[in-house]
């Protein structure tokens, strides 16, 4: 198996993610050997990329930055207005990846999370290509400041968007590979694909950004999911980017309440991160715990 990188999103821990909350979890993140650390954009403006960037330097911590879909941030299926100010978003987390060093942003960059719709085949062929027009001018400033936009699939009850790697690569069609991919979340993808090393060998050369997690978004490896085969798909697919623990934490009310965390997903917060990275270190070296 490839050797690669491992990194956890700082959901596992607080939402929104703010300057004080960084400054506080970084340096234990890189205590516990993580390799990078994913910072998501709820609101620009919550931390400062700048700031970031030079405490992540002085760790040795790589950065992935993670976009948020929240409510009135639609790229398909609404105004011109809601549009533009949703394309003045996404650029901003271009902006705030491109100050930390982050090769991509990723999220569903396509409708906000939670809003679902019925669409016939017709209808569903319009709304593709309403959304690489509308993504296109984000792609082209990701583009120009070295940054790829990762989209990311997410399952039925979050989106009737994107829900499968095969509709997200029909969606692309027609954009520039070098600006613009697909995010692989193992959640979401044992929800919706039948074969998930089939579908990830289908996303070959197509893949910016994993995140991984267990079925119920627990630690990795505290599951079902046949990880050996998930990760030889990821070499077979030519993926060479880092593995990133999402999770997140019942306390908070927003990021709890769209991921439908009602629950410990294990004995601490702490434990997603340490037990996934002992999980994912085995496995990466050719055997699983």
């Amino acid at each position: 198996m490839t050797s690669r990188t491992l990194g956890v999103n700082t959901w596992v821990w607080t939402s929104p993610l703010t300057d004080q909350r960084l400054a506080e979890l970084a340096p234990r993140i890189a205590g516990w050997g993580f390799d990078v650390i994913e910072l998501p954009v709820e609101n620009p403006g919550d931390w400062d990329p700048g700031r970031a960037a030079k405490l992540l330097d002085s760790l040795g911590l790589a950065a992935t930055v993670t976009l948020v879909m929240g409510p009135g941030r639609e790229l398909v299926a609404t105004d011109r207005g809601t549009v533009a100010t949703t394309r003045d978003y996404l650029r901003r987390v271009v902006d705030a990846a491109a100050a930390v060093s982050s090769p991509v942003i990723a999220g569903p960059a396509y409708a906000s999370v939670g809003r679902t719709w019925r669409m016939s085949e017709a209808e569903r062929r319009g709304c593709y290509e309403q959304l690489r027009d509308s993504l296109g001018p984000v792609v082209e400033h990701a583009m120009a400041a070295g940054v790829t936009v990762g989209v990311e699939p997410l399952n039925r009850y979050e989106t009737s968007v994107l829900n499968t790697v095969d509709q997200v690569i029909e969606a692309l069609d027609g954009l520039p590979t070098a600006g613009c991919g697909l995010a692989l979340d193992v959640y979401h993808m044992n929800i919706e694909e039948q074969d998930i090393p089939a579908a990830i060998r289908r996303a070959a050369g197509r893949i910016a950004h994993v995140q991984v997690c267990a079925n119920d978004r627990g630690a990795p490896g505290a599951d079902h999911l046949d990880w050996p085969g998930i990760v030889a798909a990821l070499d077979v697919a030519a993926y060479r980017g880092p593995l990133v623990i999402e999770s997140f934490t019942a306390e908070n009310a927003t990021i709890a309440t769209a991921a439908s965390i009602w629950r410990p997903l294990a004995r601490s917060q702490d434990a997603i991160a340490v037990d996934g990275l002992s999980f994912l270190t085995d496995l990466l070296k050719g055997g699983m715990p």
